[in-house]
């Protein structure tokens, strides 16, 4: 029989989405305060007795990213020396996920250092959505649960039954992302050629496919700065295609990317609530679909030792 109690607690990342897995799993949110020291240290307290419990930490490490970690890995020591039995760290979004390998000399591999701070913190499992890089379940000794958002983004695209659809991928990278997509929808493929001449700046150059006439989705797992996915709207709209929205899991939306976004050739931005909206954002054509029933139900199929892998399509 079954008597671990099931704990969820949430630093100042995202206490909305916490909220909302906690209302999936009909539980209250764990008590956790996180307060500051004069000298500006972190102060973290849990209110409650964990002993012998399931504790899952709901954190996503978006901006401000290091303060978000951190948090991250206070909770997650604090819950560990107060004899919690398990303690799953849950990332929707993980930070520094684009640092995953040595791409010039003198360089860190920042995605593998932030995985063992997670590791040596005392979490025994990790649970993500959309990784930037895939291997980097690869970088834990531990059981990583890796989430595909697909299924939550793409159901309005499904109930609207757009005509004559193609789904674009932005870069080569994500051929694989836009493949799954286009197999949910019975859409078209097609891909932008880019190339990246700056952290911030890229420069299209071919296109993979037809999409003149067409209705043209855009996929990517993340918008930072928004410069691949407005230029990959524009070249696409030279081409001739009808209409141009894009589907992002995680809506970073740094430095000019919203200003990109809101001159660029797109007629609607869907995302997910993996990391909080900034109110500047919601002055784009943007929808926000929640993943709270998405984690909700990973956690309780790892709560009560059932399998995740159907979750993970």
């Amino acid at each position: 029989m079954h008597t671990r109690r099931i704990l969820v607690f949430s630093g100042n990342a995202h206490p909305v989405l916490a909220t909302g897995i906690c209302d999936y799993l009909d539980i209250e949110l764990g008590d956790a305060t996180i307060k500051r020291f004069p000298d500006g240290e972190l102060n973290v307290k849990v209110s409650e007795d964990v002993r012998g419990a399931d504790a899952f930490v709901v954190q996503p490490t978006c901006d401000p990213v290091n303060e978000n970690l951190m948090e991250l890995l206070l909770l997650i020591d604090c819950l560990k020396r107060a004899s919690a039995d398990r303690v799953t760290a849950v990332l929707p979004y993980y930070g520094y996920a684009r640092k995953d390998r040595k791409d010039e000399g003198r360089v860190p591999i920042t995605a593998k250092l932030v995985a063992n701070l997670i590791t040596s913190a005392g979490a025994d499992r990790v649970l993500a959505i959309d990784l930037h890089a895939s291997q980097i379940q690869g970088f834990f000794d531990i059981p990583f649960d890796h989430l595909c958002a697909a299924g939550s983004l793409s159901r309005p695209f499904m109930e609207s039954r757009i005509t004559d659809l193609v789904v674009v991928s932005p870069d080569v990278g994500s051929i694989k992302l836009a493949r799954a997509y286009a197999e949910r929808l019975g859409a078209g493929l097609a891909v932008v050629d880019k190339r990246r001449i700056s952290p911030d700046a890229i420069e299209t150059g071919f296109l993979i496919g037809e999409v003149k006439g067409r209705n043209v989705l855009i996929v990517d797992d993340i918008i930072a700065t928004g410069g691949s996915v407005c230029e990959a709207a524009q070249m696409l709209r030279n081409r001739g295609a009808n209409s141009v929205q894009v589907a992002a899991t995680h809506p970073v939306l740094c430095g000019p990317a919203i200003e990109r976004l809101g001159a660029a050739a797109i007629d609607r931005l869907t995302v997910t609530d993996t990391i909080p909206l900034s109110e500047a954002a919601h002055e784009l054509p943007v929808l926000c679909v929640s993943v709270a029933n998405l984690i909700g139900e990973a956690i309780k199929r790892i709560h009560f030792n059932e399998s995740v892998s159907s979750l993970f399509t």
